[in-house]
């Protein structure tokens, strides 16, 4: 036993050794991989990378913390300090390990790229377009944000609709890719937003989002929307401007407008009590409730719920057979069941804007977003 005891330690150190010294190597090789990525893997992901790299040179978080409204430097203290006392060999290996799925991730989607869906549109890079049998389709592709929509992805929808409601097809149908719908407003919007931009950033969103909802008030074919997964925010208030929407049983939709400090847009505090009465609509618009597939179908909101392992195969044969009917009929009928409230939903608009460049500015929604990051810091 005595001889164990000695011999012991020298084995653990020994092997300690050899660990840290291909932990430090893949740690150096993981550096110069992340350096070769294509794809911006998303904020949350490279808060992840940032804390394990300050842990895996530094050790435990030792910076002062960042004031309240400086969300950028709070975001990366928070993702550091969250790491707690996980040692620095721990974490160059999962710094390594995240660089490596993000590798493999990317190398996949180029070999997918390689082989471009029939009918694919060029000029995408949130959202996969396509037109095929009279059927131009708009898919959310942000599955790894559960379909957030960033700036970018709220101009590249503009663009898909205006393409969309020129071009030779019958029906235009939005979609998401993964697991979500949209997990609507990418709040990461706001992260970067130093407090002397608050007034620009707020003017500048309310522009686009009067816009934005806009190109659908405006749309000249019939919307469909097929609503693969859970929805929230703005993708559930534009449901109201969709011709029809169609859910699979596994799909909730959800308004957190006054969790965050917001107000309802997307025309849906006028819609939404003509289309589900005005107590059902509060509940959903001022008290964030979540409605269920059926539930949201019982109030109007959705056209037809379908079990999951069918949606895909059910949902498609039935617009295909829609994108086959008279074309210019279609459009024809579609504005005139629309023309009546054009003016009037253009007006509720420009005052949902007006109304969200107010709350965005106010003390209350900053805290609400602080207060919101800070529990998904903790989760």
């Amino acid at each position: 036993r005595p001889a164990q005891a000695v011999c012991t330690p020298a084995i653990h150190l020994h092997m300690t050794a050899a660990t840290m010294q291909v932990s430090q190597k893949d740690f150096q090789k993981a550096q110069e991989q992340l350096k070769l990525l294509k794809k911006d893997p998303g904020n949350e992901t490279k808060l992840k990378l940032y804390a394990l790299f300050k842990q895996a040179t530094e050790g435990p978080c030792n910076a002062p913390k960042p004031g309240m409204l400086d969300f950028v430097k709070k975001a990366k203290w928070d993702a550091w300090n969250s790491l707690g006392n996980l040692s620095q060999d721990n974490a160059r290996q999962k710094y390594a390990e995240l660089v490596s799925s993000l590798v493999s991730a990317e190398s996949a989607s180029q070999q997918k790229e390689a082989s471009p869906e029939e009918g694919r549109h060029d000029g995408y890079e949130t959202l996969i377009v396509t037109t095929k049998n009279n059927i131009t389709k708009i898919m959310f592709n942000r599955p790894d944000r559960k379909n957030a929509i960033n700036h970018q992805m709220y101009r590249e929808i503009i663009k898909a609709l205006e393409e969309a409601g020129k071009n030779d097809s019958t029906i235009a149908v939005i979609t998401g890719n993964g697991d979500y719908y949209s997990s609507g407003n990418d709040l990461n919007n706001f992260t970067n937003v130093q407090p002397g931009e608050m007034e620009k950033m707020a003017k500048d969103g309310a522009v686009l989002l009067k816009e934005f909802v806009g190109h659908f008030i405006d749309f000249p074919k019939p919307l469909i929307a097929v609503v693969n997964g859970p929805a929230i925010g703005i993708c559930v208030t534009v449901l109201g401007l969709c011709d029809l929407v169609y859910a699979s049983d596994r799909a909730t939709f959800r308004s957190p407008f006054s969790q965050l400090g917001q107000s309802p847009e997307g025309c849906s505090s006028y819609l939404f009590p003509k289309i589900m009465g005005l107590a059902k609509a509060s509940e959903m618009l001022l008290f964030n409730k979540k409605l269920t597939a059926a539930e949201a179908c019982a109030q109007g909101l959705v056209t037809e719920v379908f079990p999951d392992s069918s949606f895909q195969k059910e949902v498609w044969a039935r617009l295909e057979a829609y994108a086959s009917l008279p074309k210019n009929s279609l459009a024809v009928s579609k504005q005139l069941l629309r023309s009546m409230e054009k003016e009037k939903l253009h007006a509720v608009n420009s005052r949902e804007c007006e109304v969200l460049t107010e709350r965005w500015l106010s003390d209350e929604c900053v805290n609400a977003i602080v207060s919101f990051f800070q529990r998904k810091s903790k989760l």
